[in-house]
């Protein structure tokens, strides 16, 4: 795939433009449709070969691959009139959009993927989960740091799930800090030391040979201050409070 579409250029689509320059792949030529004009200007400016279309249809048009990052609620009114000719492949980014949906708004007979990038893969350090697989798609995903191909679009729409833990994981974090802060600790020093504390736990995840519940013991003491923290905060309705909101989200998605 030489010439790649992007409709939508928010976060995800930023990310995808990066990592396809910094991955130093020049030889690509990315088109941008016109929405979120400051953005597709400036990654029109700083990188070559990446140019602004002057409407969607412009995108469709010069592209082999289209990838679809609307925002759920505006997707429809983007892509009104769009036309898509079979020589296309369509990638769907957009969360809560079936393939369904969207071959029935484009009524074309093209390959449609759905797929969940995330914004690491700026730097290629994320798997991308899609479904169908398809091999143009599965490549051109493995090229920006790795593609999981999954069975059916139920478990698309578990790994979907698990996405929407992302934020929350943030916003743990923001909690140790401000509760640092609280004791008496600098805020700037608070939010360097639990960056860095995270960071080293991010580095351990890469050793794949040992499992997440394995990784857990190695970092836990008997009777020791992580055991404390997770029998007494992480418990057991605790988990079961995660779990259900997992359950609920993902009847969101189906």
């Amino acid at each position: 795939m030489k010439r790649i579409g992007i409709i939508g250029v928010g976060e995800i689509g930023r990310a995808i433009v990066t990592s396809l320059r910094h991955g130093g792949d020049e030889s690509t030529e990315v088109f941008l449709s016109p929405r979120g004009a400051r953005a597709t200007a400036e990654l029109s400016e700083r990188y070559e070969g990446v140019r602004v279309c002057v409407d969607n249809q412009e995108v469709v048009d010069r592209s082999e691959l289209v990838i679809i990052a609307v925002r759920r609620q505006d997707w429809r009114d983007a892509l009104a009139g769009v036309r898509v000719d079979d020589d296309k492949i369509v990638v769907n980014v957009m969360a809560g959009v079936g393939n369904d949906d969207l071959r029935r708004t484009l009524a074309a007979g093209v390959p449609l993927v759905r797929a969940i990038p995330l914004p690491a893969i700026r730097e290629r350090r994320s798997v991308t989960v899609v479904y169908p697989s398809h091999p143009e798609v599965n490549s051109f995903f493995d090229r920006l740091g790795g593609v999981l191909p999954v069975a059916d679009e139920a478990a698309f729409n578990v790994f979907s799930a698990l996405t929407g833990t992302l934020t929350t994981h943030y916003a743990y974090l923001a909690t140790l800090t401000s509760w640092a802060a609280g004791q008496g600790i600098a805020p700037e020093d608070a939010d360097r030391y639990v960056r860095s504390l995270f960071q080293g736990v991010g580095r351990s995840l890469s050793d794949e040979t040992r499992s997440l519940h394995q990784l857990a013991a190695d970092h836990e003491t008997p009777n020791g201050n992580n055991e404390r923290i997770r029998t007494t905060w992480f418990d057991q309705v605790n988990s079961q409070a995660l779990t259900g909101a997992l359950d609920a989200l993902l009847i969101h998605l189906a």
